[in-house]
């Protein structure tokens, strides 16, 4: 048997919620609320057919997109970033600000190769997205949970845990928090941005959710209250364009940038082409900002038929939240049913969730009676279906 690295002994654990997640989203007898992906009627297919059609035409640009890239990405996707994407939310960066990744979650991984060493702690919301922790623990880092309420990181206890732990990374998702669905309020996050100045200590802002929004106030990200270039801001385009294009990209100040270029040229010298060149052109194109209200309009009302499928079908008592944007919902069931018993059960009833449990990384049965709903990919009348045959699962426990 071949030996394998210690690392790989800490994400058996989180591991197994992921391959879960993806295993329950592809099986097509199994109303599944589990996975975070987009609507299938949110994929533009047909523009992405006519920009690849057209650009493969021309020599010049057709050759850009299969030929070997700058690792910090195309000047024109960045261009696109900076102009597009961040200008109108307050954040004032250049092209070489801007890194595209293959991914959102590529960030995650390129900044633990640059700044964690084992050992080192990374402060992550209690409770959070189990992808990321998974990645945190691959490198051996020691996480540490922080308190949230319905307004998200508390940030008196963020600092506490600062000063106690001395930690690499603050480890954040502001808005429409995966798992949650909450939303962290403007004066928090100029505090957190504020404690990574203080502190010394990177804060990770993870916001790939934010453009996402169906209601309430638009929020700036924590970056835009970054003085000292502590905070690094990941986003992602598979929300806003296709997942299946794998890119993403990453603000940092000139310092942190430098060495996130020199790992993602040494881990796989660049994001593909290819993607870029579809995805900077869908946007010089125009098509985004009616995408972006199509979008909008199908997960609303995705969202709306949710919370009232949660209210009518789960039992009395059921706690949730009203998510302003994003793809999730947050449920907390009364009594003592522990959803990860739950879910080995409701294969048989042909429905799929997260269970609860498995974003706390703190341990100790928290979360043992939540579950996170993702709305996003299941349209209205099979939410109604799902969601019914949920709650007769449910009622059957609390017999």
């Amino acid at each position: 048997m071949v030996r394998l690295a210690k690392r790989m002994e800490t994400m058996e654990g989180s591991a197994r919620i992921v391959r879960h997640l993806f295993s329950a989203m592809t099986d097509p007898e199994i109303i599944s609320f589990g996975g975070g992906a987009p609507a299938m009627e949110a994929l533009p297919v047909d523009i992405v057919r006519e920009i690849a059609n057209d650009v493969l035409t021309r020599d010049k640009r057709g050759l850009e997109a299969l030929q070997y890239n700058n690792p910090i990405g195309l000047k024109d996707l960045r261009d696109v970033v900076a102009r597009i994407l961040l200008e109108p939310k307050g954040v004032h960066a250049g092209a070489d600000d801007i890194m595209i990744v293959n991914g959102g979650l590529e960030t995650m991984n390129l900044l633990c190769q640059v700044v964690i060493d084992p050992g080192d702690v990374i402060l992550v919301e209690s409770p959070s997205f189990v992808h990321c922790i998974e990645i945190f623990e691959m490198f051996q880092a020691h996480c540490v949970a922080v308190e949230t309420d319905e307004d998200g990181i508390v940030p008196d206890d963020a600092e506490r845990k600062m000063k106690e732990y001395h930690p690499k990374m603050v480890y954040v998702i502001p808005t429409f928090h995966n798992p949650t669905g909450k939303t962290l309020t403007r004066e928090r996050r100029q505090r957190l941005a504020e404690l990574g100045s203080q502190y010394d200590v990177l804060i990770l802002e993870d916001d790939p959710y934010r453009d996402l929004r169906y209601s309430g106030e638009e929020l700036p990200p924590i970056k835009v209250f970054d003085k000292t270039g502590h905070t690094v801001l990941a986003n992602s385009f598979s929300k806003i364009f296709s997942p299946g294009s794998r890119l993403g990209y990453v603000v940092a100040a000139p310092p942190i940038m430098e060495r996130l270029l020199d790992a993602k040229t040494a881990t796989n010298s660049h994001t593909s082409a290819l993607a870029q060149v579809l995805c900077a052109e869908f946007f010089k194109r125009g098509y985004f900002d009616e995408h972006l209200k199509k979008i909008r309009a199908i997960y609303r009302e995705r969202r709306d038929v949710m919370i009232d499928s949660i209210d009518n079908y789960l039992p009395k008592g059921t706690k949730r939240v009203f998510p302003d944007g994003g793809l999730f919902t947050w449920v907390e069931l009364p009594g003592d049913i522990n959803t990860t018993e739950l879910l080995q059960e409701a294969a048989a009833y042909k429905v799929a969730f997260i269970a609860g449990e498995g974003f706390f990384v703190e341990g100790g049965g928290k979360g043992r009676n939540c579950m996170r709903i993702s709305f996003g990919n299941v349209p209205p009348e099979k939410i109604r279906i799902g969601m019914e045959r949920l709650g007769r699962l449910i009622a059957s426990k609390m017999k």
